[in-house]
């Protein structure tokens, strides 16, 4: 196989689209196109699916993903060795649930690439995780540890939240005093259908029969409807803490602990840029511990 045509392959199997492979490798994409279709018949097996996710690895394409990988490995080892480049590169896909995300992970990135400038991230941030089991991330992290698959896991980091609310909206409505008074207030929380982990399901721990009656897919959107004044809500305090415009509800009372979870496949563990993230996200998590918990 050459190698040109696995390097292609691997960035079509990160990105999962033909224009934004193009884009990384400076290349058109019917190239793209030419290449794919030239190692499929020189290892005589369809390498992806097409379907709305983009372009989706087979079987065959996930298996070929281990090998194309270690010789990307042996690459860049050998590049550096020649070149005197110091430290990994390549490209490390990480998914990981919005508020982290954003909150977390985003705000301390460009550490992280002063320090490995040779290391790429995609940091794929939203509702619901990407799954390392089926290669669609590098790195994933979760609200709660895998049961099955190929996978390793390790707990990343505990983390609190609490109840909350805006000065205005407490002045207008008033300050609860129990937990109970909640069913009097406006409670801004997800859209219940769309809930996509138990982990986040919180509101009925607060009180038995509590609804939301603003409600939202997002963390980020929630946040600003609390800090808008819709009424009192549930957020991570690495979001609500340092926000001047939100107060804490019931405070003594209502505390609210989950984790987070580094998740990545096992065969991943022994690349240079992977070691690098995990390492790099057990410092940001500690020099974050203030707010996390």
């Amino acid at each position: 196989m050459n190698w040109d045509d696995l390097r292609i392959f691997l960035c079509v199997a990160r990105t999962q689209r033909l224009n934004a492979a193009a884009r990384e490798l400076g290349v058109d994409a019917t190239t793209i196109g030419r290449r794919l279709a030239r190692l499929e018949r020189d290892v005589d097996a369809t390498l992806f699916e097409q379907g709305p996710a983009g372009y989706v690895l087979t079987e065959r394409g996930r298996a070929l993903v281990e090998h194309a990988e270690s010789a990307e490995q042996a690459a860049l080892r050998f590049g550096g060795d020649v070149s005197g480049e110091a430290g990994p590169g390549g490209t490390v896909r990480v998914s990981v649930v919005e508020g982290f995300g954003t909150w977390i992970v985003a705000r301390a990135l460009p550490d992280f690439h002063r320090r490995h400038p040779r290391i790429v991230i995609d940091l794929v941030a939203g509702s619901g995780v990407l799954s390392p089991s089926r290669r669609e991330a590098d790195v994933a992290i979760m609200l709660a540890r895998p049961q099955h698959g190929p996978l390793v896991a390790r707990r990343l980091t505990d983390y609190r939240l609490g109840l909350y609310a805006s000065p205005s909206y407490i002045q207008s409505a008033g300050m609860p005093a129990a937990r109970a008074d909640l069913l009097d207030h406006s409670i801004v929380g997800y859209v219940p259908d769309h809930i996509f982990t138990p982990e986040l399901d919180y509101l009925g721990e607060v009180l038995p029969g509590l609804e939301p009656a603003i409600r939202s897919t997002s963390i980020n959107a929630q946040w600003e409807m609390v800090a808008g004044g819709g009424g009192i809500g549930v957020l991570p305090r690495f979001m609500a803490a340092e926000d001047p415009r939100l107060v804490p509800v019931l405070a003594q009372d209502v505390s609210i602990r989950r984790s987070f979870w580094l998740v990545m496949h096992r065969d991943m563990r022994r690349f240079a840029r992977i070691a690098a993230f995990s390492a790099w996200i057990d410092e940001v998590v500690a020099r974050r511990r203030d707010v996390l918990l």
